[in-house]
């Protein structure tokens, strides 16, 4: 493979996972609107929201299979127009049947397109020989952050949902076609050594359990900011409404200066080690929010818990292909259903905790669990023979 296409295969994962954020953004962000437009109840709601997670971890499993036949390069091709397609439904439809057809139809190629992205990070990481999947997620973060601030726009401007998705769509939908012609297959490229203690096996479920865990973790604490630092600022810590949007926002932010700058960390210090830090600082931000005194000094626990959640599940992805370096798509696949797993969890597990018992102490319990993250820290650092010290080094290429 030669380091040209290497660098272009690259460049358009990273579009890609740019489309998704954006995509991803432009829906969770407008869900009030949606609600509206269709005249779904507040009783019915978590439904709708709990369906899309749960039809996205059944597509992630079909999509291992899937992609055994016709490569995870096919399946993106053609999960990233079906997901922008499904947006721009969302934003055009009315009444409730066409609500779960479009969400439905959203939720089963999100499963997809994150199953398979993430199958050729994981390859591309393996051909370079060094840690890349960060740069991908800080692609999507921004992607997040641009998605966001499209939909502050159209709320803003009372637009409707479809006037405000038709242009992002006309624009990216393009975009994702033009750049799915690259795409790289970097692990089919690069079968497991012979010597490796996983090569030409499948994928031992008590093996990646560990991972598992923790991309479930990961994904609770992160729900917890998405879904509940706007009340937890305003309610408990007494802010304005207008203050209480910021949390998030500064969340991303960080989230996308974590991942912009963590591959130079794990080239340097190790996946394990980097890891471990990201633990520690997220439960540190959490621990922030639970005694912030003000809104203040909870939005600086926030910020916190941006910097630190942030590397943990690009790594967890990686890590899954370094510990199956012969089944590594099917391993992504498998772990990637954990990620809707967390989602899932997550803002239910808060909410009835602090209606229980306090939003302080709610807080205490993804302080927890994103802690159990440096017990497994260890599986980090699983890698095929041929990675050689603490680190990863580059094997045959070297690319920019």
């Amino acid at each position: 493979m030669t380091d040209a296409r290497l660098r272009h295969g690259r460049g358009s994962l990273a579009v890609s996972f740019f489309i998704q954020g954006v995509a991803f953004a432009l829906l969770v962000t407008r869900i009030p609107a949606v609600q509206d437009r269709y005249g779904i109840s507040d009783g019915l709601l978590p439904a709708f929201l709990a369906a899309v997670p749960v039809l996205a971890g059944v597509s992630s499993v079909i999509t291992e299979k899937l992609a055994a036949r016709v490569g995870p390069a096919a399946v993106l091709r053609w999960a990233q127009p079906v997901v922008l397609l499904a947006l721009l439904a969302v934003g055009a439809g009315s009444g409730l049947w066409l609500a779960a057809l479009t969400l439905g139809l959203f939720g089963l190629a999100v499963g997809a397109l994150d199953a398979s992205m993430n199958m050729l990070g994981v390859g591309l990481q393996r051909a370079y020989g060094r840690s890349i999947m960060l740069g991908f997620h800080a692609t999507y973060s921004l992607g997040g952050i641009a998605g966001a601030s499209l939909a502050w726009v159209g709320a803003h401007w009372h637009l409707s949902l479809f006037t405000s998705y038709l242009p992002v769509v006309a624009v990216l939908l393009p975009a994702a076609l033009i750049a799915s012609r690259w795409y790289v297959d970097g692990t089919a490229e690069k079968p497991a050594e012979a010597g490796s203690p996983t090569s030409g096996q499948g994928v031992a479920f008590r093996l990646l359990l560990p991972l598992c865990l923790v991309m479930t973790f990961a994904y609770i604490g992160d729900s917890t900011v998405s879904n509940w630092s706007a009340k937890y600022l305003q309610d408990v810590l007494h802010s304005s409404e207008e203050l209480a949007t910021v949390p998030y926002n500064a969340y991303m932010v960080t989230t996308l200066l974590g991942r912009s700058v963590g591959d130079l960390g794990v080239r340097r210090f190790g996946a394990a080690l980097v890891v471990r830090c990201g633990a520690v600082l997220a439960a540190l931000g959490f621990a922030v929010v639970a005694a912030a005194p003000g809104a203040w000094t909870g939005m600086a626990g926030f910020t916190i818990l941006g910097l630190g959640l942030s590397v943990i599940v690009p790594q967890t992805f990686a890590a899954a292909g370094r510990l199956f370096p012969g089944a590594s798509d099917a391993a992504v696949a498998r772990l990637n259903v954990f990620n809707y797993v967390g989602f899932l969890v997550g803002s239910p597990l808060v909410g009835a905790l602090g209606d229980a018992w306090t939003y302080r102490g709610a807080m205490l319990v993804p302080m927890v669990l994103v802690l159990v993250t440096v017990v497994y820290a260890t599986s980090f650092g699983a890698r095929p023979a041929g990675y050689g010290g603490g680190h990863e080094q580059p094997r045959t290429v070297d690319v920019g």
